[in-house]
């Protein structure tokens, strides 16, 4: 497998959380355990986080609020599980910086800029990427997507619940198979509902691959990808 220099993780809100816990320490420090090996590996981190564990825009809206305060509201819950991931690294002496799309006071984080981000991510610095593209109307997937293009990732890796992408929900359906590689075009075509479109699309006009893994496999999948073993689902053009 290729050898990565800088590579994006792409983590879900929803994959945090456990049994009713907005935020479950046990994957948080799975995600520390993913970090080290990445790092071990002389590769740069950047990460970028949902926040569908406390707030999702779409959700929100259902109670009747306005569909754009629901998605800065989900925004923010990014904010906050930015801050659990990097409390979560300083007690792990692990060098971070949270980077945010929208201004936020009180020095809790910086706001977004492409140039700043990589040169902390060449001191192996991690970047951790919040409040989605600083903009209503667009998924923490597609922020991946762009801050991905932004710093000139080799690749997105997205942490899910499943072990890559499946011909349907293998939660639901015990027959589903899992795709080892995919073309962005089928991807799209096939509704597989791995990342929204625009995300798809933005990687496959820019050529950044995404390599879909669980999370929740005992053993450090993802250090295992880097090293060339052929696991999750790999979507390239």
């Amino acid at each position: 497998m290729k050898k990565y220099k800088r590579i994006l993780l792409k983590i879900s809100g929803e994959s945090i959380a456990n049994d009713g816990v907005i935020l479950d320490t046990k994957i948080l420090n799975k995600i520390i355990s993913i970090i080290k090996s990445v790092l071990k590996q002389n590769i740069e981190l950047a990460i970028v986080i949902g926040g569908g564990n406390i707030i999702r825009g779409k959700d929100i809206a259902k109670l009747g609020i306005d569909n754009i305060t629901g998605d800065y509201m989900g925004m923010l819950s990014t904010v906050i599980n930015a801050l659990a991931i990097a409390d979560t690294c300083n007690k792990n002496n692990i060098d971070n910086i949270i980077m945010s799309g929208f201004p936020i006071g009180g020095g809790l984080c910086e706001q977004f800029n492409h140039i700043k981000a990589k040169q902390e991510l060449s001191k192996k610095k991690i970047v951790i990427f919040s409040a989605g593209t600083g903009n209503p109307c667009f998924t923490t997937d597609t922020a991946a997507a762009l801050r991905g293009i932004e710093i000139d990732a080799d690749i997105i890796f997205k942490a899910t619940k499943v072990d890559g992408v499946y011909t349907n929900d293998p939660i639901k359906n015990p027959d589903a198979k899992r795709y080892k590689n995919l073309s962005f075009d089928e991807a799209i075509e096939k509704e597989l509902n791995i990342m929204d479109i625009s995300a798809l699309t933005l990687c496959r006009d820019n050529s950044i691959n995404i390599c879909v893994f669980s999370i929740f496999e005992d053993t450090n999948i993802l250090s295992n990808i880097l090293q060339g073993e052929d696991l999750g689902t790999m979507i390239s053009n």
